[in-house]
């Protein structure tokens, strides 16, 4: 137990020290752990309610009491900022936890059933993923209507393939190892191998595929909101919000500009963290940022 816990001690140790060997990781996670607080306690920090339109003030510049103007119905922009700070959060986790789950069934069902089952599942997964994540998103996001959990699901699905793949070539990778073989001798069913062999095994690839995938999640239903298929107004979305600004952009071009460097910088921020971790986790992989 003393050597177990040792050896579980060394790799969290090496984990972290791996993780943030990097000044510009680092950076990034400082900004992420901002805009979470940002996202827990936005109704203490946004000095205006970002719902109530102030038909006075409306299209508003810069200025000492709208930081960054007001939109065409008088809504204070920063703190639209700040509260579209939770649902590009809400919308990343959420669609990436979809994603993994979905993808992680599948692989699984396709790498331990195999056969005609294992064909049909993966001709699927390669036909979606021929298929642009956001042009996918878009798609389903028709099907399924505006809304946040629509917005969630449909982003979680065309996320999904990515998961799948991987999580397939772990099983058949893992399958063959001895102490599966052995557990199968010993005469554990097929279910039982796979939930307490295989699947444990699966779950630290998916994770960090998750952290890579959570910068597209938030793009793609940034790019939903601008289309209009993303989250229903008035809940304020960068995405929405950049669309909203577009009309405006030669006389108040921060309306557009000031969400879209939000999402830019998020988005920027997730890829280099989920860059490290994956550095973190496998040594053989490492890249160069």
């Amino acid at each position: 137990m003393k050597i177990s816990n040792s050896a579980h001690s060394y790799k969290s140790k090496r984990f972290f020290r791996v993780l943030l060997a990097r000044k510009t990781v680092i950076l990034c996670l400082i900004i992420l752990a901002a805009m979470a607080f940002f996202a827990i306690f936005a109704r203490f920090i946004a000095p205006y309610d970002p719902y109530k339109q102030d038909l006075n003030n409306t299209l508003q510049t810069i200025s000492r009491d709208h930081l960054l103007g007001t939109d065409a119905m008088g809504r204070d922009t920063f703190s639209r900022i700040i509260y579209g700070t939770r649902i590009s959060f809400s919308v990343g986790l959420a669609s990436v936890l979809i994603a993994g789950t979905i993808g992680m069934v599948l692989g699984v069902t396709a790498g331990v059933v195999g056969g005609i089952v294992d064909t049909i599942i993966m001709r699927l997964m390669d036909a979606m993923m021929s298929i642009p994540l956001i042009v996918l998103a878009i798609f389903l996001g028709g099907i399924l209507g505006k809304g946040l959990p629509n917005v969630m699901l449909a982003v979680g699905i065309s996320a999904a393939p990515s998961f799948a793949r991987l999580t397939r070539g772990q099983v058949l990778t893992l399958r063959e190892s001895d102490y599966v073989t052995a557990s199968t001798i010993c005469g554990s069913s097929r279910f039982r191998t796979t939930v307490k062999h295989i699947i444990p095994n699966c779950i630290s690839p998916n994770i960090v595929l998750m952290t890579m995938n959570l910068g597209g999640a938030i793009l793609a239903e940034a790019n939903l909101s601008f289309l209009g298929l993303g989250i229903n107004p008035p809940l304020p979305s960068w995405g929405g919000m950049v669309a909203d600004g577009n009309a405006f952009l030669r006389m108040i071009p921060v309306m557009a500009v000031a969400p879209g460097l939000f999402i830019l910088l998020m988005v920027l921020c997730f890829n280099i963290v989920g860059d490290a971790v994956r550095d973190a986790l496998d040594p053989r992989l490492r890249g160069s940022l």
